[in-house]
């Protein structure tokens, strides 16, 4: 199957104020997953005890935060994540972000992935919970 990284198929999983979630599961045992954050928006942040995923920022610059570090990103960025480690992607601008994931499946609804519960706080252009910036 020949997807482009601009669409990768599949169907929308998720549609809300804070992003949309688009997954392709053609595969047995991965997902391609596009996330279209929307301007001032933050993921809630999570981390996997036995999944790595891999990041590829496909359009406009944020903040992506790798457990107590936070770097910026910007469109051709790619950020390996190693099991375990928490991360989180802000998109701190006016402008869409958008990113494809790749990640070893799993089910969306069981908690394989661990949210991580933080105090609000102000960012530059309003709230996105706990992060340090670089």
């Amino acid at each position: 199957m020949k997807v482009n990284i601009k669409n990768v198929g599949g169907e929308i999983t998720k549609d809300n104020e804070t992003y949309t979630l688009q997954d392709n599961n053609f595969l047995n045992n991965l997902t391609l997953s596009s996330t279209f954050l929307k301007p001032n928006q933050s993921t809630r942040g999570h981390s996997h005890d036995d999944l790595e995923e891999v990041y590829f920022i496909t359009k406009g610059i944020g903040v992506m935060v790798l457990g107590d570090t936070s770097m910026p990103i910007e469109t051709g960025d790619v950020i390996l994540i190693p099991a375990g480690k928490f991360h989180r992607v802000i998109n701190d601008t006016d402008e869409m972000l958008e990113f494809v994931c790749v990640f070893q499946k799993y089910d969306r609804s069981s908690d394989t992935a661990k949210y991580q519960i933080d105090e609000e706080i102000s960012g530059p252009n309003g709230a996105y919970g706990v992060w340090e910036k670089w």
